[in-house]
């Protein structure tokens, strides 16, 4: 995936940040770089982030349809520079559910589809619910569940049968993964609103004030009810070596101290789950014995190590601390080649129309909706672009053939800089090839329209 990150045997690690945050209508914070952990070692390939109560008040809503949401701007701002990508995201209300990918990623996160469940007040405007992505990443397919369940401490039989109502309603328009649990690997998180039972209020903070966390832990709701439901037991998570992240007084790390003085709670988590193998019947036995096939999940299974499990006690806006959690998925990459290869040819300046070539490298199902986008460095995503080209209308590509394609030179920035071509496969909904980045040459227009000094004798004009 990125340099010096192989390791033998043809296997790779990718290093998974994801974060979830209950913001409680709050605009973002203008800094986020502490929940992004921007600087570690070794650098994220993919951010995952679910956000729960985005302000959703309708007007609001109907104007974020129009643009993106303050929080999208917040997080595709700080990580655009740093080379990350929004490969997609989905918003039923107040859950939204960001991807963002590193560029080099970009190619192999295919088939990309989003949905969403509603769950609250009989489904109506959907206060409670999740909302998921699902893609596949180097072949490996993958799904992202953000969840807002039922409230209150005594509805907690009530958010089990609200996530198992998820699972079984959400559906995908593939055949090998038409549900959450046909993926291969599934992360479950968000605002699950499980409690802390039967402790009155004076233990839980002295157990949390004094660090012994491990007291509550037997009566965490979900700890409980995973021991119940099987279903459950096949979602692992991390011990909660980190406070209760609710709730809190705004801008404070003080647990509420207003009248209704809610319990502190673990509400806010994060869990995955591994698809289990499934054991051949009594009938395939013989069958099975008798052929040398390999099973495509041992042939390429996915190992997932959770890094870390913490909280981020400095962000102060809502009433939640965010959660985040760090992965590493270890894979062996099903293919490494992308599906089109595009690049620039000759030289590219304002001064001229330009050319570019792209070329099928393996069959897929592409479309005359496809079309071939210049990005700066640095875009924010697909719809990022400078501008674009359709691929050609009247034949169907051929396997390895090189089709050219001409941009007007009216469509090219005229002070140049440093840019990449990305084909947007429609029926993909993602770039499924990138070309290496190359400079457009400042324009001689650029100089006569008074966009740039004139450089005479070495002399600014």
């Amino acid at each position: 995936m990125s340099t010096g990150r192989f390791r033998s045997g043809g296997r790779d690690k990718c290093r998974l940040h994801m974060v979830t945050w209950n913001v409680a209508t709050a605009e973002p914070p203008e800094d986020v770089t502490s929940l992004l952990q921007l600087d570690v070692q070794p650098p994220t390939d993919l951010y995952v982030i679910g956000l729960q109560e985005v302000n959703a008040t309708p007007i609001r809503f109907i104007s974020d349809l129009i643009a993106e949401d303050s929080w999208s701007h917040v997080f595709m701002d700080t990580l655009a520079p740093r080379g990350f990508v929004k490969v997609t995201s989905v918003r039923m209300q107040g859950l939204l559910l960001l991807v963002f990918a590193k560029q080099i990623h970009l190619p192999f996160i295919r088939n990309i589809q989003t949905t969403y469940t509603r769950t609250g007040i009989f489904g109506y405007w959907g206060n409670k619910g999740g909302v998921s992505v699902r893609f596949s990443f180097y072949g490996h397919m993958v799904c992202f569940l953000n969840c807002h369940l039922a409230a209150h401490m005594n509805y907690s039989l009530q958010r089990v049968d609200e996530f198992e109502y998820i699972l079984e309603a959400q559906d995908f328009d593939l055949y090998d993964t038409p549900q959450i649990r046909d993926h291969k690997v599934v992360f479950w998180f968000g605002d699950l609103n499980f409690r802390i039972a039967d402790h009155g209020l004076h233990f839980l903070r002295s157990s949390i004030n004094s660090g012994r966390l491990n007291l509550l832990w037997n009566k965490d709701q979900l700890i409980m009810m995973k021991k119940k439901e099987p279903f459950l037991q096949e979602f692992e998570e991390g011990p909660l070596d980190f406070k209760p992240t609710y709730k809190f007084d705004r801008n404070s790390d003080t647990y509420d101290t207003s009248g209704k003085k809610r319990k502190p709670a673990w509400t806010d988590r994060i869990l995955w789950r591994i698809k289990p193998k499934t054991l051949p019947s009594e009938d395939d036995e013989e069958e099975k014995a008798s052929t040398s096939t390999v099973d495509g999940q041992d042939e390429f299974p996915i190992l997932v190590t959770q890094d870390k499990y913490t909280s981020d006690m400095s962000y102060g806006v809502s009433d939640h601390k965010p959660v985040i959690a760090t992965f590493s998925l270890d894979l062996r990459k099903c293919f490494d080649t992308p599906l089109v290869h595009v690049s620039p040819v000759g030289v590219w300046s304002a001064d001229q129309d330009a050319l570019l070539t792209y070329t099928i490298q393996e069959d897929f199902m592409s479309s005359t909706w496809d079309w071939i986008g210049l990005y700066k460095v640095g875009f924010k995503s697909a719809a990022d672009y400078e501008t674009f080209v359709w691929v050609r209308e009247d034949d169907l590509p051929e396997i390895n053939e090189v089709i050219q394609r001409s941009v007007e030179k009216d469509e090219i920035p005229l002070l140049g800089g440093q840019y990449v071509l990305g084909y947007y496969s429609t029926n993909m909904q993602s770039i499924i090839g990138l070309s290496a980045s190359f400079q457009i040459l400042e324009s001689k227009r650029a100089v006569m329209e008074g966009l740039v000094p004139e450089d005479i004798n070495g002399f600014n004009k």
